[in-house]
């Protein structure tokens, strides 16, 4: 039953990723996911500093708040002129180096577990339940992730046309009334509260990952939006699947394994996608070549 647990955790943590990676892939914004998941942890610490708990609810409050603060202040560098990736460089080097001096200053009443946060362990998951009205209801990762995973695959479903006209042309959906700003923001906001659920299953760092590789596989292989977030949510299952069973056999970390998974795929599609691999086009050039000659 744990084993399925840990599979389980992976697969809702790559799906609740691969629903609103597919979007960062599209609009071009595949670090940002990266530099949320570094500038949320003065959101953990000062949420903790505030609370004095270690709940999950608090981390998670307050890793959303640095979440969103960090989307604004890129957004603010942006406009000012500076470019995305120096933008997004600038924000989360300064906020997680703050959060790194929050935990130096404050290291006798901060109990946090760096490596827990940074790259989590998703072999504990069976072990850190959640209870109910004292009652047994199973991993607390499970009910985070799962909620995560819900939350963002409702909130798609419902804003579908809006999520895809602002992603590939905000300028037709500003002349269509579709408020560009606050789509910009919810789905930031989604993939912040998705980094933040992924703590503790694995870790802010590893998330990164999975919200890039899959839907990047995914966008080699279908031109189709709604097929490339199928696709996406597909091979985060089965990179989860095939990781936590590969780890099994090399004793290695599962996570780690999990993404290993997931990349292997990517260099698959890379290399024999009918649209964009190289191997096939390469091959499809001979074909045609070979063509021309024989006639």
């Amino acid at each position: 039953m744990s084993s399925l647990y840990v599979i389980l955790t992976g697969m809702l943590v790559a799906g609740g990723c691969s629903i609103v990676g597919c979007f960062l892939v599209l609009r071009k914004m595949a670090m940002i996911g990266d530099a949320i998941s570094h500038a949320v942890l003065p959101g953990i610490v000062i949420a903790f500093l505030i609370s004095g708990s270690r709940d999950s609810v608090w981390m998670m409050f307050g890793a959303a708040v640095l979440g969103l603060l960090t989307v604004y202040l890129i957004q603010l560098f942006q406009q000012s002129g500076l470019q995305s990736d120096a933008a997004i460089g600038v924000v989360f080097t300064t906020l997680f180096a703050i959060g790194v001096l929050l935990v130096s200053v404050f290291a006798s009443n901060v109990h946090l577990d760096m490596d827990h946060v940074l790259y989590g362990e998703i072999a504990y998951v069976p072990w850190n339940t959640l209870e109910i009205a004292g009652i047994d209801v199973g991993p607390r990762a499970v009910w985070i992730t799962g909620a995560m995973f819900l939350i963002n695959l409702l909130v798609v479903w419902g804003f579908f046309k809006q999520f895809k006209i602002t992603s590939f042309d905000p300028a037709l959906a500003a002349s269509l009334g579709i408020p560009v700003v606050f789509f910009h923001y919810l789905l930031m906001s989604l993939v912040s509260l998705t980094t933040v659920a992924s703590f503790e299953s694995v870790g802010a760092i590893l998330v990164v990952g999975m919200l890039v590789v899959p839907p990047l596989t995914a966008y080699l292989l279908t031109e189709k939006l709604s097929r490339m977030i199928v696709y996406s949510v597909g091979f985060g299952a089965i990179s989860s699947v095939a990781g936590f069973y590969t780890a099994s056999m090399l004793d290695a970390s599962i996570a780690a394994c999990m993404l290993c998974v997931s990349g292997v795929l990517l260099l698959v599609a890379f290399l024999f996608s009918p649209t964009h691999g190289v191997v096939w086009q390469k091959w499809l050039q001979q074909r045609g070549m070979v063509g021309e000659d024989s006639k």
